[in-house]
């Protein structure tokens, strides 16, 4: 009879010779994948589609719907008169608008973490890491609030009419709760969402799409609350869309992943404190870019038909632009799904299978926007006027589409893999001190006005999505996997 000394032996040689037949054969279709010979190619294509269309599919549809919650919202503040409708949209878009890009940008963080929790199937930490996020966006909510205390001020010395702006400020006081509700809701997107649990984040911002018309019809068309029942609106809905989605959390929908409440959340927050700081600079910083094109076209002389004719351009560009952010939130799952499993080829052959999808859907829109230059702004205006003006403008949002749709999975690569602090670097150096400049000056400078304020801006993203695109082609992907191994077990530690 063999000992076991012997049998040990064996079973030794057995694993090792498995392992060098797995490594060879993992090499091979690594090699093969390369030079397109393998037939499996098109199957880990078709896979890697799947998983990320999961996430990018209800991710368009959800954002889609909020999007049309603010159009339904100004649409009903339009019926009340000029001044009502400007205070409504200043009110949003400004104000709300400026706490929003930070604090979602902050609840990002939650891509990272969860997804790479989720991959490296540490599930429990995926409920702490959402009460982690639930304690910092508070805070950082609080600590917001003046803004809204001191909206007339504000807007007051960003040069917008006194009547406006009391009556803005007024309105804003009354979307606290709206902004409150943002520390709530945006962690519990994310938690969904790493867990390919994106039909609830659907199927719920549907139901709040219905109550919210229904709602806005009660309030205001109804019961005639006026401006107080427009803010009411979407405090209501965001608030119902929050509770619909924790209700589904506690009550069963995640039992691998919500253990209820736990003080376990208390510890390791100065490391959650600054991934979310750094998320929250990374994203704002973009969210607010095209927000300034605006308003250096608005100084501007004789901007008016400029303004007219560069909102409906970014009305287009807002409205297309749902999908590469769609994008940017499965790109970041998927990335670090893969980096949590330790799985660093499959977060590089992730991130190319979503760059090419993204790419071709922009190069389809690029077409249609060239092909119907002159005719698409039809939708929003018959004067010829703005026609023309958006015409002149068209091969900018043309271009300016087609860099979104690389610039954001860039960008969601960046938060798969934990890089936030160095692309707000980028960002800053891109946006800030390349692009705004750039626009200046030919605008100004060169007299070229509008078209070369965004020509400028262009080129600042342009310079941002090269430098993305040689970080992520340059990537250690195998580092990377260690680096995510290594940050879930510090930020896994009770302190």
């Amino acid at each position: 009879m063999a000992t076991d000394k012997q049998r040990g032996d064996e079973e030794d040689a057995s694993r090792v010779a498995l392992l060098h037949a797995d490594v060879k054969k993992d090499e091979w279709q690594v090699a093969a994948a390369a030079t397109g010979d393998d037939n499996n190619l098109g199957r880990r294509v078709w896979e890697e589609s799947r998983k990320l269309w999961v996430i990018v599919a209800p991710a368009i549809f959800s954002r889609v719907v909020t999007y049309s919650m603010n159009v339904i919202t100004q649409a009903f503040a339009g019926h009340l008169g000029d001044l009502e409708l400007a205070a409504i949209s200043i009110a949003n878009t400004v104000v709300v608008g400026f706490n929003f890009g930070l604090m979602l940008g902050m609840a990002s963080a939650l891509e990272t973490l969860c997804g790479q929790a989720f991959g490296a199937r540490k599930f429990h930490m995926m409920g702490v890491y959402m009460q982690r996020s639930w304690l910092v966006l508070l805070m950082c909510a609080v600590l917001l609030l003046p803004m809204y205390f001191f909206a007339e001020d504000v807007l007051l010395l960003t040069g917008q009419p006194p009547e406006l702006s009391a009556m803005a400020g007024r309105v804003s006081v009354w979307f606290i709760p709206l902004h409150l509700s943002f520390a709530f809701l945006f962690p519990l997107q994310r938690f969904l969402q790493c867990q390919m649990k994106n039909f609830v984040n659907a199927a719920v911002s549907a139901a709040a799409l219905a109550v919210h018309l229904l709602v806005s019809w009660l309030f205001v068309a109804r019961l005639r609350f006026g401006l107080v029942g427009i803010a009411l609106t979407l405090n209501f809905s965001w608030w119902a869309t929050a509770a619909m989605l924790f209700a589904y959390v506690s009550c069963g929908g995640c039992p691998e992943t919500w253990h209820g409440f736990s003080f376990e959340a208390f510890a390791g927050m100065w490391e959650f404190v600054k991934l979310s700081s750094a998320s929250g600079v990374m994203l704002c910083l973009e969210n607010w870019y095209y927000r300034i094109l605006i308003l250096l076209t608005g100084n501007l002389k004789n901007a008016a038909i400029a303004v007219d004719a560069l909102s409906i351009c970014m009305t287009i560009n807002g409205w297309e632009m749902m999908i590469p952010l769609a994008f940017f939130a499965g790109t970041g799952v998927r990335v670090a799904n893969e980096l949590g499993a330790g799985n660093g080829r499959g977060a590089r052959f992730a991130t190319i299978v979503s760059s090419i999808t993204s790419l071709v859907i922009g190069l389809f829109f690029w077409v249609l926007i060239m092909g119907l230059h002159n005719k698409f702004a039809i939708i929003f205006t018959s004067s010829s006027v703005v026609l023309d003006a958006v015409d002149h403008l068209s091969v900018l949002l043309a271009f300016t589409v087609l860099l979104n749709s690389i610039q954001p999975v860039l960008s969601g690569v960046a938060v798969g893999s934990g890089w936030q602090s160095m692309v707000a670097y980028v960002n800053i150096g891109c946006y800030y001190l390349i692009g705004i400049p750039l626009g200046i000056l030919l605008g100004w400078l060169f007299n070229l006005g509008v078209l070369g304020i965004w020509a400028g801006m262009i080129g600042g993203t342009a310079v941002q999505t090269l430098i993305l695109a040689t970080i992520t082609v340059r990537c250690d992907w195998e580092k990377e996997a260690v680096i995510a191994s290594t940050r879930m077990d510090k930020l896994s530690q009770v302190r």
